[in-house]
C-alpha cells in the first residue's frame, strides 16, 4: 500500500530513525530511496556555489577592499585554487561527494568571512550582501540533513556577527554608538535571509516529494496496468492468432460505414481435424460442476500439449468437441503427417478420462484436407475459427467414423507420403455428402514412419498422464501446465522491492541532465512550443508563497529604517503607501485564488507572474526610495559645505546608506520567487532591480562620495597606511570602492541567475519526468483499455473479471452450475445455399462477409440494457447463434419468488430472438436476400465453466442445452420451437403456442414440442395452466408475431453426439 507523508513526529527505536524527518515517509527503504534522490538533485547545487565562490573572489579583485594589496590579492589566488581543488575532487571522486558538500559550505564561508574580517567601509557590514546570497543558497538547495541546515545556518549567522564585531573591537578604539544597530540589522537582514531560504527548502522539499510519490505512484500503476496487460496479452493470444489481435487492436474504435470489419484470410493446403469425446454427454449428468470442468480442462490441456508438440492450431472447443487445423496461418508441407499424429495421440489421451471416470469413453477423430478461410466473425465472442465446405467436410469425416479410430479422406491420405499403413473406411456409406462429394475414406491402421519431433520432444502420453492415475477427481494435477488465465505475478513484497527498484532506476539513476538538454534549449525552454506551454501552464503546488519574500525582509527593513536615514514625512507616507498598495494587490490576487478554488479551476498563471512582480517591484521602491532621500540630503549638505553653511550637518546626514543595498541582494533571492518565468525574462527583471539602485546615484552623485568624518576608507588615511603603494592606483579603488556596492548588486544579479538556472533546471526536469510518466501510464492504461475490449469480446464480462481482477493459481478452474438458465440457438438453414466458394464470391469470403454482417447486428442488440443485463453470447458456431439467459452472477433469487420473477430472463430471451428475427427482415430488405432464422429455445440446469488453460474457451453444458440445440435443428424456418416445459413457463407471461408433436430427441425420447406463435397484450401471469390450443384458436390475427412460413425439412433423424459439433458453416 501507498505510503503516506507523516504530519506527526515518527516515533522509532533505532537511531537511524531518529534522524528521519517529521514529514518523512513510514517506509524506511522508501525514506532511503528518496534521501539518495535528493542528495543526486542536490549535489547539483554544488559546482553552483563554487561558482558564486569564484565570483566573490572575481568581485574582491576589483573590491579589495583593504590597503595591503598583497594579502588580498594572495587571499584571492588561495581561495581560488581551493576553489579549483574542490571542483576537481567533486568531479573526479564521485563517492567523495557527500563529504566534499560540507567541505564546499566551509570553504565558501572561511573565504567570505576572512575577505569580511579585513574590510572597512562607512558601516559593519561589509559583504552582508554576498552573506545574505550564501545563508539563502545554502537553505534552499544544498543536500544536507535539515537539522545540519539549522545548525550551519546558526553557526553561518552568528559568526558573521562575530567577524563585525572584531572588525568594530580592531577599527575603533571604542564602539561606535549605534553599533549595536547595525548588529541588529546585520542579523535581522541575515536572518530573514536563513528564514526565506528556508521557506523555499520546505517548499521545495515539499514539492519534491510530493514528485517522488506521484513517480512512485505512476510508477506503481503503470506496473499494474503492464502486469495486466501482459495477462491480457496472454490470454488475447491463446484465443486468436497475434496477427489478428494487432490488427484488432489497432483498428478498435473505428467505424467503417459500409461495412463491419472483417478479420479473415485464405489458407490453401490446410488439415482439418474434428475430435469427438463419445459418451461424454452419459458422464456429464454424473459429475458435479466443478468435477466435470476439472476433468475436460485436464483433457483438453493435455490435447493443446499435443497440438503444441504437432504444431496444430487450436481452433475451438464446441461442447466436448476439440478441433484444429496444421499448415495455417503458417504454411507447411507436413500438416497431414502431423494431424494423423495428433490424432492417434488424442486416441491414446482419452484413456485419461476412461480410468478417472471408470466409463466406456473412447475418442471419434475424422481428418480432412482442403482450403479453409480463416478469422472471426462479429463484434462480441470471438473465436478464432476456419470455414469452407471442407471444414464440413472434415465434421462430416469425424461423425462418420468410428470410436477409437482416426478416420481420413483419400485427400488427407495424398500427402502421407506413405507414413502410415491404412485400411477402407467405407464413410462415404455412412454419410451422404460424402457420398455426394466422392469422397473415399479411410482408417488409419499404423504407424510406418515415427514421428520426428527433434528438439521439440515432449514427455510421451503415458509420461505425461504422470504415471498411475488417481482414484479421486481431487488428485488430479497438471504441475508443468502454465495457465494464461492467472497472472504470474510477484507477491506483495516482491511487487514492493520491484516498485523500489525502478524508482531508483528512474530518479536516482536516470540522467536528468542530458535528457533536460536534448529537451531544450540554451535558455532552458523546451524545443517543443507545446511542451513550453504546459509548463508554463503546469499547476503550482504553493500559488500563496509569492508573498513570503517582502513579508520575511520586512523585519530588516524596519531594522534599519530604524537608525539608517533620518525619520522623516516623506519616507513615512512612501513606506505606507507601499505597503498598502502591496496589501490590496495580494488580497486581490488571495480572493482570485479562493474564487478559483471555489469553481474547481486552476488559478491563470499570468495572476500570479504580475502579483509577484508588483510585490517585489514596491518592495525595491521601498528600498530605493531612501537612498534618494539620503541622496537629496548628501546633495544639500554637500552645496552646504560650499557655502560654509554647516547648520544641518549632523541633523540630516543618512549615516548608513549601505544598508539598503545589502537589502537589495535580499530582495533578488526573493525575485525568484516570481514564477513563471523565463530565463530572459527573468534575466532582465533582475537587471531592472539592480538598475533600480542605480538611480539615486545617478541622480544625486554625492550618495557615492566618501565621507571622510563618517566613512572608513581603507584608501585613504589614517585607515591601513601601513602598504605604501602608487598613489594612482590607489585613487583608481578607491573610485570603484565608492560604488563598491552597486557593484557587489550586478555581480549577485549574476550569481542569482546562476541559482535560477540551477533551479529551473530542476523544476523543468521534474516537469517532464511527470510529463513522461503520465504519457507512459497513458500508453499502458490505453493499451489495457484496448486489450481489456478484445477480452470481454472472448469471454463474458464476468469471467473476464473473475481472471483478471484477481490472483488465481492455474488449477483455480472457473465453473459454476446454474440452476434455472434459458439456452437459445438460431441458424440460418438456407444459408448453405447462399454459399459458394466461386471466383465471382472471392472464394466465399464475400458470403462471410454477409455472413459477419448478421452476426455484428445480431451483437449489437446486446448493447441495448434491455438485453446486456440478462444475456450473454455464447457463441456463434459458423452460421447458428447461440446465446444463453440467466447467467448474471449478480442475480439473486429468493425461494418465495414466482414464476414470473424467476424466470423473467426466459422471457428476455424469447423477446431477443423475436427481435433477431426483427433485425434479419431488415438485412433481407436492403441486400434483397430472403434469410429466416431457425430457433429453439429450453431452460433448465446447466454447467458453465472455462475449459483450457492454455486456450481458455467459456461454454456452457448439460442436456438444457442439448435439448435446445435439438429444438433449433429439428424445427422449422422462421418459427421458435420450444419443450412443452418451456411453453408453460412462457405462457404465464402472455404467450400462446401452438402443438407441433412428439419430436424424437437423442437420450430424452420423444418430446412433446410447440411453436411459438405470438404474446397476448394481457398483463404476464394473468393465466394459470392455460390451454394451448385454446390460447391458439382465440387469439386474433393481429396478435401474431410469427410467420409460421413452409416446413423445408426439419431434421427429425436428430442422431447428434453432441450438441453443437455437426453444424458446421454449411449445415442446413
Amino acid at each position: 500500500m501507498e505510503k503516506s507523508l507523516q504530519g506527526q513526529v515518527l516515533q522509532r527505536c533505532s537511531c537511524n530513525n531518529c534522524f528521519i524527518p517529521p514529514w518523512g515517509f513510514t517506509d524506511l527503504e522508501e525514506e532511503k530511496l528518496y534521501s539518495a534522490y535528493i542528495q543526486r538533485q542536490r549535489q547539483r547545487a554544488v559546482p553552483r556555489l563554487l561558482a558564486i565562490g569564484v565570483l566573490i573572489q572575481v568581485f574582491a579583485v576589483l573590491v579589495p577592499g583593504e590597503r595591503d594589496l598583497s594579502v588580498a590579492y594572495c587571499s584571492v589566488v588561495i581561495a581560488l585554487l581551493l576553489n579549483l581543488l574542490v571542483a576537481a575532487a567533486y568531479i573526479c571522486i564521485r563517492k567523495a561527494r557527500p563529504a566534499l558538500t560540507h567541505i564546499t559550505w566551509l570553504a565558501l564561508w572561511l573565504q567570505l568571512l576572512f575577505s569580511t574580517s579585513r574590510r572597512l567601509g562607512d558601516s559593519y557590514n561589509e559583504l552582508l550582501g554576498w552573506a545574505v546570497v550564501v545563508q539563502y543558497f545554502t537553505l534552499a538547495t544544498m543536500p544536507f540533513h535539515y537539522l545540519l541546515m539549522v545548525f550551519y545556518s546558526a553557526v553561518s549567522l552568528s559568526t558573521y556577527l562575530l567577524v563585525q564585531y572584531y572588525n568594530a573591537l580592531t577599527a575603533e578604539s571604542t564602539l561606535a554608538d549605534d553599533f549595536h544597530f547595525q548588529q541588529i540589522a546585520n542579523g535581522t537582514l541575515l536572518l530573514g535571509a536563513t528564514f526565506l531560504g528556508g521557506t523555499a527548502y520546505a517548499i521545495s522539499e515539499r514539492n519534491q516529494r510530493c514528485s517522488f510519490q506521484e513517480t512512485k505512484r505512476s510508477l506503481r500503476d503503470k506496473l499494474t496496468i503492464e502486469q495486466q496487460s501482459k495477462e491480457q496479452e496472454r490470454l488475447l493470444l491463446s484465443v486468436l492468432p497475434e496477427h489478428v489481435a494487432v490488427q484488432m487492436r489497432k483498428e478498435l474504435g473505428l467505424i467503417d460505414t459500409q461495412f463491419k470489419k472483417i478479420y479473415m484470410s485464405r489458407h490453401e493446403n490446410v488439415s482439418i481435424l474434428y475430435a469427438d469425446i463419445v459418451g461424454f454427454t452419459a458422464i456429464s449428468s454424473t459429475y458435479s460442476a466443478q468435477d466435470l470442468v476439472a476433468i475436460l480442462n485436464e483433457l483438453f490441456a493435455r490435447f493443446d500439449r499435443l497440438a503444441e508438440k504437432y504444431q496444430q492450431l487450436r481452433i475451438k472447443i464446441l461442447g466436448d468437441c476439440y478441433y484444429c487445423i496444421s499448415g495455417a496461418p503458417v504454411e507447411r508441407p507436413d500438416h497431414a503427417v502431423l494431424c494423423v499424429h495428433m490424432g492417434l495421440s488424442m486416441v491414446k489421451a482419452i484413456k485419461y478420462v476412461q480410468q478417472i471416470t471408470n466409463s466406456p469413453v473412447d475418442m471419434r477423430v475424422g481428418i480432412h484436407t482442403g482450403a479453409v478461410l480463416a478469422g472471426v466473425l462479429g463484434q462480441r465472442q470471438w473465436q478464432f475459427d476456419v470455414y469452407s465446405r471442407d471444414v464440413e467436410l472434415a465434421n462430416k469425416m469425424e461423425s462418420s467414423g468410428m470410436a477409437g479410430r482416426v478416420h481420413i479422406s483419400e485427400v488427407t491420405l495424398s500427402f502421407l507420403n506413405d507414413e502410415f499403413e491404412v485400411e477402407p473406411a467405407h464413410g462415404e456409406r455412412r454419410e451422404e455428402m460424402l457420398r455426394q462429394s466422392g469422397i473415399k475414406t479411410y482408417f488409419i491402421v499404423r504407424v510406418l514412419k515415427p514421428y520426428q519431433g527433434g528438439e521439440e520432444k515432449i514427455a510421451t502420453v503415458n509420461e505425461a498422464l504422470g504415471g498411475e492415475l488417481a482414484d479421486t477427481l481431487s488428485d488430479l494435477r497438471d504441475d508443468d501446465e502454465v495457465s494464461v488465465l492467472s497472472p504470474q505475478d510477484e507477491e506483495k513484497g516482491n511487487e514492493e522491492s520491484k516498485i523500489l527498484l525502478m524508482l531508483e532506476e528512474e530518479l536516482v539513476n536516470r540522467d536528468d541532465d542530458r535528457e533536460l538538454a536534448d529537451a531544450t534549449t540554451l535558455c532552458l525552454t523546451f524545443k517543443g512550443s507545446e511542451a513550453e506551454q504546459a509548463f508554463v501552464n503546469r499547476n503550482d503546488p504553493c500559488p500563496l508563497a509569492l508573498a513570503a519574500p517582502p513579508v520575511l525582509l520586512l523585519p530588516a527593513v524596519v531594522a534599519i529604517a530604524s537608525f539608517a536615514v533620518p525619520p522623516t514625512w516623506a519616507l513615512s507616507a512612501v513606506y505606507m503607501a507601499l505597503v498598502l498598495e502591496t496589501g490590496l494587490i495580494n488580497i486581490i490576487y488571495y480572493v482570485h485564488y479562493r474564487y478559483s478554488q471555489y469553481k474547481k479551476r486552476d488559478i491563470n498563471p499570468q495572476w500570479k507572474v504580475t502579483c509577484g512582480i508588483f510585490n517585489i517591484s514596491m518592495f525595491v521602491a521601498a528600498n530605493v526610495a531612501p537612498l534618494l532621500i539620503c541622496g537629496s540630503f548628501e546633495s544639500m549638505i554637500d552645496s552646504g559645505i560650499s557655502d560654509n553653511s554647516m547648520s544641518h550637518l549632523s541633523v540630516r546626514r543618512c549615516l548608513h546608506p549601505s544598508y539598503y543595498y545589502h537589502v537589495g541582494a535580499g530582495a533578488a533571492c526573493g525575485a525568484l520567487w516570481v514564477s513563471p518565468m523565463g530565463g530572459w525574462s527573468r534575466f532582465v527583471f533582475l537587471g531592472a532591480l539592480a538598475l533600480a539602485h542605480v538611480v539615486p546615484a545617478v541622480v544625486h552623485p554625492a550618495l557615492l562620495a566618501s565621507r571622510p568624518s563618517l566613512d572608513r576608507d581603507p584608501f585613504r588615511l589614517p585607515f591601513n597606511a601601513s602598504k605604501d603603494y602608487d598613489e594612482d592606483l590607489f585613487m583608481a579603488l578607491a573610485q570603484i570602492h565608492g560604488g563598491r556596492n552597486l557593484l557587489l548588486l550586478f555581480f549577485i544579479v549574476v550569481a542569482i541567475l546562476i541559482l535560477n538556472r540551477y533551479l529551473e533546471s530542476l523544476e523543468r526536469a521534474r516537469h517532464s519526468r511527470g510529463e513522461r510518466m503520465r504519457g507512459q501510464a497513458e500508453q499502458a492504461s490505453d493499451l489495457r483499455r484496448r486489450n481489456q475490449q478484445l477480452i470481454h469480446n472472448v469471454l463474458p464480462p464476468h469471467v473476464a473479471t473473475h481472471f483478471m481482477g484477481a490472483r488465481h493459481h492455474h488449477r483455480d478452474l472457473y465453473s459454476q452450475s446454474y440452476a434455472e438458465v434459458g439456452v437459445l440457438f438460431a441458424s440460418m438453414p438456407n444459408f448453405t445455399e447462399f454459399y459458394s466458394e466461386e471466383t465471382v464470391n472471392n472464394q466465399g469470403l464475400e458470403c462471410l462477409r454477409f455472413l459477419n454482417e448478421v452476426i455484428s447486428d445480431f451483437d449489437l442488440l446486446l448493447e441495448d440494457p434491455k438485453y446486456s443485463k440478462d444475456i450473454i453470447k455464447i457463441k456463434t458456431i459458423s452460421s447458428t447463434y447461440m446465446a444463453a439467459s440467466g447467467l448474471n452472477p449478480t442475480r439473486q433469487m429468493q425461494p418465495s419468488d414466482g414464476v414470473v420473477v424467476r424466470w423473467a430472463h426466459l422471457a428476455c430471451l424469447v423477446e431477443f430472438a423475436l427481435e433477431l428475427q426483427r433485425v434479419l427482415a431488415a438485412i433481407n430488405e436492403q441486400s434483397f436476400n430472403h434469410f429466416v432464422l431457425r430457433m429453439g429455445v429450453n431452460h433448465g440446469p446447466i454447467t458453465a465453466g472455462v475449459i483450457g488453460a492454455r486456450k481458455p474457451h467459456y461454454d456452457i453444458w448439460g442436456n438444457t442445452v442439448n435439448v435446445a440445440s435439438r429444438m433449433e435443428s429439428t424445427g422449422k424456418a422462421g418459427c421458435i420451437q420450444v419443450t412443452e416445459e418451456t411453453c408453460q413457463i412462457l405462457q404465464k407471461f402472455g404467450y400462446y403456442f401452438e402443438q407441433r408433436g412428439l419430436v424424437a430427441v437423442k437420450g430424452k425420447g420423444q418430446l412433446m414440442t410447440y411453436y411459438l406463435q405470438g404474446k397476448h397484450d394481457n398483463p404476464p401471469g394473468h393465466m394459470d395452466k392455460p390451454n394451448v390450443e385454446e390460447s391458439v384458436s382465440d387469439a386474433s390475427p393481429g396478435d401474431a408475431l410469427l410467420a409460421n412460413g413452409d416446413v423445408t425439412g426439419s431434421s427429425e433423424d436428430g442422431a447428434l453426439s453432441r450438441n453443437e459439433a455437426d453444424r458446421p458453416l454449411l449445415q442446413s
